[in-house]
């Protein structure tokens, strides 16, 4: 029987971040152009991280009846480790999803933007069908891309739109680092995961592209942010002083490129937490104080 502390675990924690550095990042450039509304942001932020543990519980389910989680490197799963029963797992799933479509049409309403719904209907759909589907995209090497679109552009851009009703090329510029962030922890994940993956058939893009390619791509990735940080810039000077994170994310990609392999990428996987928060956090401020 599962503790209240196995499904905290299974919703990821340690993951959550990236839902939130979108949302901060969207209300500080909604603020930037006089328009910050809290309470839709507030929403925001419940249908981000609702959607996210929703696709952390349906990506716990699928893989664990699929048995692609038996030779992993990282943390037991929820199914996996027998913890808790499939079905528990998909009904939680299930119950988180129906909290961010909840959230996501009072947030609709109340924004009267109501396009969004249809954006929204995509997310829920691509949290599913990541790997809880007959033929999973998050097994064919799209993971990383739909990361990026959803944590990246969607949940920036949605999140300034609902309460400015517009967006700005800066914005839709510090959408790409910030969704660049999620993409890193998605691939440091998966390249410790990398041997297991392969061997239970799991195609993720680190799967296809190999060790020493993946490396390279996730040093270019967790370093790209910095270069967003410069374009934005020219707009909002202050936003440079995200640039302190250049450090700690030059360190995370040298450790990856020199080959940590297993156990010894979990300070990588920790540290980019700090990471993402720490630049979604000076972002926003440098944004709104610009």
């Amino acid at each position: 029987m599962a503790t209240t502390r196995d499904w905290i675990d299974g919703a990821r924690p340690r993951t959550l971040w990236t839902a939130i550095a979108a949302v901060v990042v969207g209300s500080a450039c909604a603020a930037q152009v006089g328009s910050w509304r809290p309470g839709l942001a507030g929403l925001a932020l419940l249908v981000g991280l609702a959607l996210q543990i929703a696709s952390n519980y349906a990506n716990d389910y699928a893989d664990g009846i699929k048995g692609t989680d038996v030779n992993r490197v990282g943390p037991t799963r929820l199914v996996a480790s027998g913890r808790a029963r499939p079905s528990a797992v998909k009904r939680a799933a299930w119950v988180a999803s129906a909290v961010g479509v909840a959230a996501g049409v009072a947030l609709c309403a109340l924004s009267q933007l109501w396009w969004l719904v249809g954006v929204g209907a995509v997310a829920v759909a691509a949290a599913w069908a990541y790997t809880a589907t007959a033929s999973p995209y998050g097994y064919r090497g799209w993971g990383e891309v739909s990361v990026w679109v959803f944590f990246g552009p969607v949940a920036v851009l949605g999140t300034m739109a609902t309460q400015a009703r517009s967006v700005t090329w800066w914005a839709v510029v510090a959408s790409v680092g910030v969704g660049l962030n999620a993409v890193a922890l998605l691939m440091v994940n998966n390249i410790r995961d990398l041997d297991g993956d392969a061997l239970a058939g799991k195609r993720t893009l680190v799967v296809r592209l190999g060790s020493l390619r993946s490396r390279r791509l996730f040093a270019a990735v967790v370093l790209t942010p910095l270069v967003c940080v410069a374009v934005v810039s020219f707009a909002l000077p202050w936003v440079l002083m995200a640039t302190v994170v250049a450090a700690p994310a030059l360190l995370a990609a040298i450790t990856v490129l020199v080959g940590a392999r297993g156990i010894a990428l979990k300070p990588v996987f920790l540290g980019l937490g700090w990471i993402g928060m720490a630049y979604a956090a000076l972002v926003a401020l440098g944004i709104v104080v610009s």
